[in-house]
């Protein structure tokens, strides 16, 4: 059985000092944490990326045993992916003071024009711990796959979305061939692999 030796309370901040301000923000931390021998680290100093916390929508219809993704451009997977032209899950951005379920049935309509049957919370994840303190809640939402077409986003926000529907295997056929590679959709197709047999009952 698990058990936890070390948390919170083991760590102690001695400073946080903002060193970038933009669309998001750049933290440098000074700080000292308990040993799992006994007694304290030295002082430690790491940077990290305040990008705030995230929703993540895997929309599938269970009648059709189909998921709908979206392709959009993600410029930082220029150098290391296939294609900057990701296939993604539905995501965005919780605001302050805004419910993660809320966001997540906002998101599905922004960015795919679809409404959740039922929307089931299927965990949360940090995205890159070890330099990034977003957090993502992910969701599985029961959708109606013959509604899913056209382009979708925000304006404003730059968004240019394609909506696409795929069978189930299709997609995870994907994952494995590595063609999917963002971390939030690889865990959304992955984890719908083992639990689609629930959905549709």
């Amino acid at each position: 059985m698990f058990n936890r030796l070390l948390g919170k309370n083991d760590i102690e901040v001695l400073e946080a000092k903002p060193l970038y301000q933009g669309f998001f923000r750049m933290m440098q931390y000074r700080f000292r944490h308990r040993l799992f021998a006994g007694g304290w680290s030295d002082i430690v100093t790491r940077e990290v990326f305040e990008r705030g916390h995230a929703v993540v929508v895997l929309p599938y219809d269970p009648i059709t045993d189909s998921v709908v993704l979206i392709e959009q451009v993600r410029f930082p997977a220029l150098e290391t992916s296939k294609s900057p032209w990701l296939l993604e899950l539905v995501a965005g951005m919780i605001e302050a003071g805004e419910v993660p379920d809320d966001v997540a049935r906002r998101e599905l309509m922004e960015e795919a024009g679809l409404e959740a049957k039922s929307l089931t919370s299927i965990g949360s994840y940090l995205a890159s711990p070890g330099g990034c303190s977003e957090r993502f809640y992910a969701y599985v939402a029961t959708v109606d796959a013959a509604l899913a077409q056209g382009l979708h986003g925000l304006a404003e926000e730059h968004e240019d979305i394609r909506v696409l529907v795929l069978p189930r295997s299709e997609a995870y056929a994907l994952v494995e061939s590595g063609d999917i590679d963002n971390g939030s959709t690889v865990i959304g197709l992955q984890w719908l692999e083992l639990n689609h047999h629930k959905l549709k009952g």
